[in-house]
């Protein structure tokens, strides 16, 4: 019996004799304790049954936070944010229940706690509200869904949830640096781009590599889980697909790879996904297509590793296309007791051809140049603390930006150092 339900239990016998004072209390004094166990057990008797003794519980989550030293060219400044919506602060309730031998059944409810939102923040705003809710400081429902699980059949999952190629091809990553360094443009989605003259202008650098709206800035286009069903088949050898559907209409596919072969360490995912939805940039019911691929190979020996993913967006509304490389490498490797230490350089390349839109013409970036380019680079290291289920980083990101107009903007680049701890 594990110590909040026999703390709920003491307090239940405590209030039941408070509420009963004829209830004898002679078996305080001397072999008080001897029929405790049977004492609890009746009062797990007395208890609704219904439901909370077949599904299981689990409780996880992380908190994590960064501060941020930046400067766009004219002004520079220090915040401290959350890690930004789908890599926050957040806790997930996980339940589960064994129908028979070969099915089961359960849920996921996995709620962020938004303090200042990475994605949000800006040279305007210090205090970033939710992504999703638009509020400071608050919560949010990333995930609420129900599932079938057969071993021999696979899963089958209904509500919202990670789509098929949700984070695809940045899930690869075993390095341990997936959260500091991503092609995600999650600490700098909303600041606005600086021009040589020191004016800001509409264009931000999450829109310089845009996604058409389709959540993700950069890289991972479709990366905010929606109300879908989602199939998954068994793992085969190392092997495993997907597929989602969701309203309105998307609709995705996905393959996985995970092994080892002697000394190397593997892990790929190839995705593809279509859309026509308005709220995920497919303007007049057109369609949106966006293809991801991601390849991890890490040396278990030696501890070096290498990065690769690509993703390439389309949109039948404009006679334009967009696509991003990203590459990290570097070194895993445990040098004390204290857990594995990660040093990584890291580079994006975004090109744009064609007007790229988002789903909302009030949103900064609307309109981005034709033939737009971006160019991330950067370097940091992660300390892992095996004790703690802890992370901590230092990183350094220099972003450039190019519209061919012949217009000089100015580089923008920052200092993140933060930490986050499992539960």
């Amino acid at each position: 019996m594990n110590k909040f339900s026999l703390s709920a239990l003491v307090a239940a016998g405590l209030l039941i004799g408070w509420l009963t004072p004829s209830a004898s209390a002679a078996d305080l004094g001397g072999d008080c304790c001897a029929d405790l166990e049977e004492r609890i057990a009746e009062l797990e008797a007395t208890t609704a049954r219904k439901g909370n003794r077949k599904v299981s519980l689990t409780i996880s989550g992380w908190v994590g936070q960064q501060v941020m030293f930046w400067d766009d060219g004219l002004e520079s400044n220090t915040y401290v944010h959350d890690l930004g919506t789908t890599l926050g602060s957040h806790f997930k309730f996980t339940g589960g229940a064994q129908i028979n031998s070969e099915w089961s059944a359960g849920y996921v409810l996995h709620i962020e706690a938004i303090s200042s939102d990475s994605l949000t923040i800006s040279q305007n705003v210090d205090n970033g509200p939710a992504a999703l809710t638009g509020r400071p400081q608050d919560a949010q429902v990333l995930q609420s869904y129900w599932f079938l699980k057969s071993e021999r059949l696979g899963k089958l999952g209904v509500g919202l949830q990670s789509q098929a190629t949700d984070n695809l091809a940045i899930l690869v990553d075993g390095s341990g640096s997936l959260v500091p360094a991503n092609w995600v443009a999650f600490d700098v989605n909303s600041f606005f781009i600086r021009d040589g003259a020191g004016n800001l202008t509409d264009v931000t650098w999450g829109a310089a590599g845009p996604c058409a709206g389709m959540g993700g800035a950069w890289g991972d286009c479709n990366g905010i889980p929606r109300n879908v069903v989602r199939y998954d088949t068994p793992t085969f050898a190392g092997f495993s697909a997907s597929a989602s559907w969701g309203e309105d209409d998307m609709w995705d596919v996905a393959a996985r790879y995970a092994g080892e072969h002697g000394r190397l360490k593997l892990a790929a995912a190839i995705g593809y996904n279509e859309t026509t939805d308005m709220d995920m940039g497919a303007l007049n019911n057109e369609t949106t297509r966006y293809f991801q691929a991601g390849l991890y190979v890490q040396d278990i020996s030696s501890g070096l590793f290498v990065l690769g993913n690509y993703g390439y967006l389309d949109s039948s509304e404009f006679s334009g296309d967009s696509q991003t490389w990203y590459v990290k490498a570097g070194l895993r490797r445990k040098w004390h007791a204290l857990g594995h230490t990660v040093l990584y350089g890291e580079y994006l390349n975004n090109e744009a051809d064609g007007t790229r839109f988002v789903a909302d013409p009030g949103v900064a970036g609307f309109g981005i140049p034709s033939d737009s380019g971006l160019d991330v680079w950067g370097l940091g290291v992660v300390q892992e603390i095996d004790a703690a289920a802890m992370s901590l980083w230092v990183k350094y990101r220099n972003l450039e930006y190019d519209d061919n107009s012949g217009v000089s903007y100015d580089d923008f680049h920052y200092v993140g150092a933060g930490a986050l701890i499992n539960f």
